[in-house]
């Protein structure tokens, strides 16, 4: 008989997991609660544009890359299109203060050599600096999808220093530290707290190759959806989770709004912890466990500026653009300033049958949830108007930096719009709007380590908050939470 696995969330942990878990004979079904599926691989349309609402850039598509090695697994590759970002410059970073702009190639020697040419000084420090990622990112074999029986904390203490004390070690230019760090936005570091080895991770990954999803990211979930359903399975939307009743330590059943159950033999939770405990009954984790999950910080949140160009006004820019203010501010992103924004980071998204004009400008800047609180109670489209004066005026500040890089800016916009951290908590359902589930804490680590097993027999869990978040941690996460039902290593042999 085949056993039976119900996913609660449709976002990419959820889809991952129950492809792997589709291919491997299980029976599965998958409740989402929005009407569409993917979480950050959702996409939205307006005036014929896709824009994507959360995975802009990508990494580990390159051949052999951790990623493209997933989807082959399952099939998919054929059925996304990418677009490789331009080697030469995979990032550009500008820094208002000086002037000056900084472009980073990709690949190992590549981001070498490039850093080298603005600090021809530092080419021993710079390349010390970058062998020492790559070392602490192959000790970790399932990053590298090798057997494995690693405990994270079996690493050594430099796995565990605080990421802006380990770039520290390698250079005392403080121009040039702040460029180690400005992929900080891309994984949520904070000052005396992210964990070196995610810093070594995150860079390494990137570092590798870059993509973008031509026309949108949505692509990824439809595929791993039709994967799901090619062995049996079923992924229903508009099917919002409200209980999860426990008895005697296990799931019994879920129940949806509408008031229908599913039952399974195996649950698996791919939504945000905080999520969980707010849908699951009271009595099914100890009270100190709830307890310390609700105390973890999470990461912060986000303001997205949306704009649709004027036709042939801009040109398409292969490549991710940042903006720093100043040097330093990229330590600084989780602080809400009467400067901001004083750091983002924007990008001109691929087309199908793209050419040198870019059709629209996503624009992404850190945002904490704090800013937006006294308006957590509303929902989206009443929330009044006070609220879209404030949003206006956010947008301005934006379109004023804009200008700054791009005289003359405003001619070239055709419409424009805007979600704040309240539209990412409502869209995403992540508790305070954030980008990257939990923060982790080099201070306290164990507060932010969750495991994929629970107190609850029958229940797993999968998704951002359990280790690393984004297109490189959440697949790996979703082969621990498969493999705890098939097997140790028995995924990563089969990759």
């Amino acid at each position: 008989m085949e056993e039976s696995v119900l996913i609660v969330g449709g976002g990419m942990g959820g889809l991952i997991t129950g492809a792997l878990l589709a291919k491997e004979g299980y029976r599965v079904c998958i409740l989402e609660k929005n009407a569409t599926i993917g979480g950050g691989l959702q996409t939205f349309q307006r005036s014929g544009i896709e824009y994507v609402t959360g995975m802009h850039i990508v990494g580990g598509f390159h051949p052999n890359g951790v990623i493209y090695r997933i989807c082959k697994y399952l099939g998919i590759v054929d059925r996304l299109t990418l677009l490789p970002v331009d080697a030469d410059c995979m990032d550009q970073i500008t820094y208002a203060s000086d002037g000056r702009t900084y472009k980073i190639a990709s690949g190992r020697n590549g981001f070498i050599n490039s850093l080298a040419n603005y600090f021809p000084t530092e080419r021993e420090n710079i390349t010390r600096y970058v062998d020492r990622m790559y070392e602490m990112a192959d000790q970790l074999d399932h990053f590298n999808l090798r057997p494995t029986a690693d405990d994270l904390f079996q690493f050594p203490p430099e796995f565990f220093m605080p990421a802006d004390e380990f770039i520290d070690q390698f250079t005392t230019d403080l121009r040039l530290r702040d460029l180690f760090a400005y992929m900080n936005s891309l994984h949520g570091a904070i000052r005396g707290k992210t964990p070196a080895y995610i810093h070594a991770l995150l860079n390494v990954f990137y570092i590798e190759g870059v993509s973008r999803f031509v026309g949108g990211s949505s692509q990824l979930s439809e595929a791993l959806s039709s994967t799901i359903a090619a062995h049996g399975g079923i992924v229903y939307n508009n099917a919002e989770v409200v209980r999860i009743a426990v008895q005697d330590r296990k799931i019994t059943h879920v129940e949806v709004k509408n008031g229908k159950h599913f039952s399974a033999d195996h649950y698996i939770s791919a939504v945000h912890v905080n999520e969980l405990l707010r849908v699951i009954d009271s009595t099914a984790f100890p009270k100190s466990f709830s307890n310390r999950i609700l105390s973890i910080p999470n990461t912060y949140s986000a303001f997205f500026v949306f704009i649709e160009l004027q036709e042939r006004s801009f040109p398409y820019i292969n490549h991710t653009c940042y903006y720093e203010q100043d040097y330093g501010d990229i330590w600084q992103l989780e602080k809400y300033t009467p400067e901001w924004p004083r750091s983002f980071m924007y990008m001109t998204p691929p087309v199908a049958n793209q050419d040198e004009w870019a059709t629209h400008l996503v624009v992404n800047l850190v945002m904490p949830y704090d800013v937006v609180r006294k308006w957590e109670n509303t929902v989206t489209g009443k929330r009044g108007a006070e609220y879209e004066v404030w949003k206006h005026e956010r947008v301005g500040r934006v379109l004023d930096r804009f200008e700054e890089l791009y005289k003359g800016f405003r001619a070239k916009i055709k419409k424009i719009y805007s979600a704040s951290p309240l539209t990412l908590r409502d869209y995403y359902h992540a508790a305070d709007g954030s980008i990257y589930g939990y923060a982790k804490d080099c201070q306290n680590l164990m507060l932010s380590q969750i495991s994929i097993f629970t107190k609850v027999k029958n229940l797993l869990l999968t998704g951002q908050c359990i280790r690393l978040h984004g297109i490189c941690g959440v697949p790996l996460t979703a082969i621990s939470t498969v493999e705890a039902l098939v097997g140790r290593n028995k995924i990563i042999e089969k990759l």
